[in-house]
Order: C-alpha cells, then sequence, then structure tokens
C-alpha cells in the first residue's frame, strides 16, 4: 500500500465491532481506575473522595471522547492508528500522577501541572482526529469546534488549580469540569454521527466490566501479601458475589434495552440516546462501581491484618459510606439508565438504594464481615425478588441468555 493510503482515514459503517486497539487502549484505563481508587484510599476524608471523583470526571471525559471517535471512523486504520498510540502513551503519563493530581511530593516534576498538560494533550488530540474525520461534514465540524471552546477555559482552570490548595483547589475543578460537561450538553446532540449503534453500546458495555474488574482487584489489593484465613476467604467469597449481583443488574435487561433503542432510533435521535443514556448517565454508573471498590478495599484491609484489627472490628466512616452509598448510587444509575430507555422507573432498586443510605448508621456497628456478607445478600435478594412472577415487568428486548 503506498505511503499516501496508509494514512488516510476510514469511516465506520453500521457493521463496526470493537478492535483490538481499542482493547489495547482501555487497559490503559483500567490501570488509571485503580489509581483512582489508590486516590481515594490514600486520603480517606470526604475531600480525598470528592477529589478521587473529580479526576475519575476528567478520565471519562477522555474515555468517552475516544469511544465516540471510535464508532465515526476505524481508530485501528490509517493516520487513526497512530492518534490511538499517541493518546494512549500521554493517557499512561495521566494515569501515572493521578494519585499527586492535587499534590505532588517534593521534588521531580511537577505533578499536577503534568496531569493536567497530559489531559490537554489527550484531549486535543482527539479533537484533531475527529476534525480530520469530519473533514467532508461540516455539521458536525462546526459541533467539535463548539466543543474546543469549551475545553480550552475548562483547561485553563485546571492549570489555575495546580496552584492553589486544600477546598479552593477542588472549587475549581469542579467549575472547570462543570464548564466542560455543561458546554458538551447544551451543545446538545445535533451534528454528532453515531454510525455503529452495536459498536457503541459494546464499548460501553466492556468499560462497566472493567470497571467491576477493579471492585474484585480491590479485594486482593486489601489482602495483599496477609495470611489468608477462613473469615478472608468466606467475605472474598462474599465480594465476588456482590460484583456478579452488579454486573446482573446491569447486563441482564438495562444493557440490551439501551442498546435495542439506539440501534432501532436513527439520526438525531439516536445521538441523543448515545449522549443521555451513555456518555452522561454512565459517569455514576462507574462511580458507584468505584466507590464500591474503595469499600472493599479498605473492608479487606480489617478482615485480613489480624495484627491491628479484631475479627469483630467494623468498617466506618468514609470506607462504610463508600460501600453503601457507591452500591446505591449504582442502583440509581442503572434504575435512571431503565427510565431512559423503556420508560419505567425499576422502583425496588430505588428502594434498596433508600434503605442502603438509612441503614448505614447501623452498619458501623456490625463486623466488617458481616457488613460484607450483608450488601452482598442485599443485591442477590433484589436479584432473586425481579425473577419472581408479581415483580416481572414485559419489557420490548430479551434478557440476557435468551
Amino acid at each position: 500500500m503506498p505511503p499516501r493510503q496508509r494514512l488516510h482515514l476510514v469511516g465506520a459503517d453500521e457493521d463496526h465491532r470493537v478492535s483490538t486497539l481499542e482493547l489495547f487502549f482501555d487497559l490503559v484505563f483500567v490501570y488509571a481506575i485503580t489509581q483512582t481508587t489508590q486516590l481515594m484510599a490514600d486520603h480517606l476524608s470526604p475531600l480525598g473522595v470528592a477529589q478521587g471523583l473529580m479526576v475519575l470526571a476528567v478520565l471519562w471525559w477522555c474515555w468517552c471522547s475516544y469511544a465516540w471517535l471510535g464508532t465515526t471512523i476505524h481508530v485501528d486504520q490509517g493516520v487513526a492508528r497512530l492518534a490511538m498510540f499517541g493518546a494512549m502513551a500521554v493517557m499512561f503519563l495521566v494515569s501515572l500522577t493521578v494519585p499527586e493530581a492535587f499534590t505532588g511530593p517534593p521534588g521531580g516534576l511537577d505533578a499536577p501541572l503534568l496531569f493536567v498538560g497530559c489531559y490537554a494533550v489527550v484531549r486535543l488530540l482527539h479533537e484533531v482526529a475527529y476534525l480530520g474525520a469530519a473533514r467532508h461534514d461540516p455539521e458536525l465540524r462546526r459541533v467539535l469546534l463548539r466543543m474546543l471552546r469549551g475545553l480550552v477555559p475548562s483547561i485553563a482552570l485546571l492549570a489555575v488549580a495546580t496552584f492553589l490548595h486544600g477546598p479552593w483547589q477542588l472549587v475549581v475543578w469542579a467549575v472547570a469540569l462543570f464548564a466542560d460537561y455543561l458546554n458538551v450538553y447544551l451543545s446538545g446532540p445535533a451534528g454528532w454521527r453515531l454510525n455503529s449503534p452495536a459498536h457503541f453500546a459494546e464499548r460501553f458495555g466492556l468499560i462497566v466490566i472493567i470497571a467491576l474488574g477493579e471492585s474484585i482487584v480491590a479485594i486482593g489489593i486489601g489482602i495483599g501479601e496477609l495470611p489468608m484465613t477462613w473469615l478472608v476467604a468466606g467475605s472474598a467469597i462474599c465480594g465476588i458475589a456482590l460484583a456478579a449481583g452488579m454486573w446482573w443488574t446491569y447486563f441482564d435487561v438495562v444493557a440490551h434495552a439501551a442498546e435495542h433503542r439506539l440501534t432501532r432510533a436513527t439520526g438525531l435521535e439516536r445521538a441523543k440516546i448515545a449522549t443521555d443514556s451513555y456518555t452522561f448517565l454512565h459517569l455514576p454508573l462507574i462511580a458507584g462501581v468505584v466507590l464500591v471498590a474503595l469499600g472493599l478495599k479498605k473492608s479487606f484491609l480489617y478482615l485480613a491484618d489480624t495484627v491491628h484489627y479484631g475479627p469483630g472490628v467494623p468498617l466506618h466512616g468514609v470506607p462504610l459510606w463508600a460501600l453503601t452509598g457507591g452500591l446505591a448510587l449504582y442502583l440509581v444509575a442503572v434504575s435512571s439508565l431503565r427510565r431512559r430507555n423503556l420508560g419505567s422507573w425499576n422502583r425496588q432498586r430505588l428502594v434498596l438504594a433508600v434503605v442502603l443510605l438509612a441503614l448505614t448508621p447501623l452498619l458501623a456497628h456490625v463486623p466488617a464481615a458481616v457488613l460484607v456478607l450483608i450488601v452482598a445478600a442485599t443485591v442477590l435478594a433484589l436479584i432473586a425478588f425481579e425473577r419472581t412472577p408479581w415483580a416481572r415487568r414485559p419489557v420490548s428486548v430479551p434478557r440476557a441468555g435468551r
């Protein structure tokens, strides 16, 4: 193939599927999520959790940008492949600096400034690649330029935040992210192109699995090199059951309903569903999983470290609220996805979310092992209840495995 042809951009069609390069790109995001959990674990306070969620919002915007790009062109072909490799390299630097995104240690590079600089490069690389893909689509180019107008002041505010400390730094971060997200939301779905809805839905399904994998990894990190005991082994089974239950609540119906609606829609309606269901509603879903991972990580540290913690020590404070509040947030997000795509709320999931939050002060008095058991049992009980004839509601899409 002549060099000039190797630098072309190949548009994606309706049957486009997830490429191995996109999966390779997601590996960097896996590490970034792990680093975000570590950031919150190192700063166990409401401020530390807020910082972690802000970082997650930044990472999510990066990942979403390239998910949208991948549904417009084949990112594993032509010059787009080079842009993806470049974005991966810089994104890896972003991931490395996540634990120091707000306050870097003395010596070496300025970690907060490096984080913001690398984030800016990742977003600008996306803009360049997307503008190239839209070279024959004036409407899409106008949308991308509107997005750039919101991105530049957002990055400038994040750069200003690197010179601040404490709550004011977090406030500037919040304003920067709000400006970026609001700009995209107000720009509306008009002008966006979604050539392959199946590919798009698959990308988001995979990132949910990656996030759930982080909750499993958190169990192993919490145990670390500490000795295995029967209590730890039994609690680990409960932790896996919790992750499996969260998988079920998303993939059994909700994920299929969203993909079904996305595939059947066309034009502006398809772009609107993609923006609402995936770009925005999947963020609180992922945030909920990350918070659950934080709670599990600390729970298993309590269970495995018998030198510093007894078997009856309860989980309390920020880790406890991360576990129950994260699961509640996840259930609300999943129910919101159902509302967006099927037109009805999943009331039992909303009720369980409220019950979890209401019972959290009482759960601060039960041993960590019992807490993990209770949380896992509530999710499994929810799934069992939803399988009963009186709890089922007819849906227009098949369940998984049917």
